[in-house]
């Protein structure tokens, strides 16, 4: 999606490559995280020149990082938030600042 999103529309050989410049990367693997993104409607897509299709976001960015989120928390804790920002808390070592940053995002949240 990162990559989607700083090209604000891709086809599956232009995230390839992009990617390839980080890390390697099979391009059926990118075809086929391309597809699930497709099929869960993170992303959507239109026919290119010749047998390509160009993707590009379905719904504004933010929108889709909530439904991912969404999708993550019911998953791994079964709809709770709490064990995540439990962990997140641990693991990052968040300094006081981001705690109370957070601390207040909860309270505007309410």
């Amino acid at each position: 999606m990162k990559v989607v999103w700083d090209l604000r529309q891709a086809t599956v050989r232009e995230v390839y490559e992009k990617l390839r410049e980080r890390r390697p990367i099979a391009y059926t693997t990118v075809m086929t995280m391309m597809n699930i993104l497709e099929q869960k409607a993170y992303l959507k897509r239109r026919p290119a020149e010749g047998r390509a299709y160009v993707y590009q976001s379905a719904r504004p960015k933010a929108q889709i990082i909530r439904a991912m989120v969404q999708e993550f928390v019911n998953r791994v804790f079964n709809g709770s938030a709490e064990p995540l920002m439990v962990q997140l808390v641990k693991d990052r070592h968040l300094s006081r600042a981001e705690v109370e940053k957070i601390a207040r995002a909860i309270e505007e949240g309410k």
